[in-house]
């Protein structure tokens, strides 16, 4: 009722030009589709995800997956250090915005005033086309850093410390033992990260919606902040719900080809656990 249902009729809207306040009578078919695949800012923003989530996987997981293995086991106040990563989690999105979008002011925000003591000229950040997009990558890192390190930290203490022990005994550094004994035993919380990173930068839009709305000049919309601006706020639910659908069917392609090829031993292995 709560997640079929609603798919359902979302397609059945898209087949129509519709603006939501009257009943369906104008059949198009497929033109809704045709339209979102054949607008150019509508690649555009499918393009901006996948720079988000591309950034997600190369800084972001692994920063957290080295903070994770220094902080590790054995270092003192770990608690600490969890927890005040993990904080800018806990706030809302719209919250995470509000203050960065004021962290980002050209004339009285942090970074400049940062750049102004090392003489560096002020910058407008989200005004930008050409940065707009990276400085909001850098917001939505500071928010779910903390999240994936207390994931991985997590499956760190899944891992028996005489493992490690014995692989030190019998000849290996520290980095041997964590290329070969560590990291494949945190295979299983690495492929996860990976797979919450990549169909979470698809649905990104509160924390950019509020930043930017999608600007300046469409450089940071992404599929929902597209689907929110020509769905809802002009009254085109038809289009709306095409755009929905198409977004819904790439992140269930993924999320299939992914736990089909990628994520296939750590669902059967649960399966046999259960």
């Amino acid at each position: 009722m709560f997640v079929l249902y609603p798919i359902v009729q979302a397609a059945h809207y898209s087949a129509y030009d519709w603006n939501g306040l009257g009943p369906l009578t104008k059949w198009v078919g497929f033109a809704n589709y045709r339209r979102v695949l054949a607008d150019p800012i509508f690649r555009a923003a499918v393009g901006h995800n996948l720079i988000i989530a591309g950034l997600s996987l190369l800084l972001q997981l692994p920063m957290a997956l080295a903070l994770a293995l220094l902080v590790g086991r054995k270092l003192p106040g770990k608690t600490f250090f969890r927890t005040v990563f993990f904080l800018p989690y806990v706030l809302a999105d719209v919250a995470t915005a509000v203050m960065w979008r004021a962290i980002y002011n050209p004339r009285s925000g942090l970074v400049n005033a940062f750049f102004n003591l090392i003489g560096v000229p002020p910058q407008s950040w989200l005004s930008d086309p050409k940065v707009a997009l990276y400085a909001i990558f850098v917001a939505i890192t500071w928010k779910y850093f903390g999240y994936h390190l207390v994931l991985y930290m997590a499956g760190l203490q899944n891992i028996p410390v005489e493992l490690e022990e014995a692989a030190l005994i019998d000849g290996c550094n520290g980095w041997q033992a964590t290329r070969y004994v560590t990291l494949p035993l945190l295979g299983s919380t690495i492929r996860l990260t990976i797979y919450l990173s990549v169909v979470g930068s698809l649905q990104f839009f509160d924390l950019i919606w509020v930043m930017t709305t999608g600007g300046p000049v469409n450089a940071t919309e992404t599929m929902v902040t597209y689907l929110y601006k020509y769905g809802f706020q002009r009254f085109n639910l038809g289009y709306g719900s095409a755009v929905a659908v198409v977004l819904f069917a790439i992140c269930l392609t993924f999320s299939l080809l992914y736990q089909k090829f990628v994520m296939k031993r750590d669902i059967s292995a649960a399966r046999v656990a259960d």
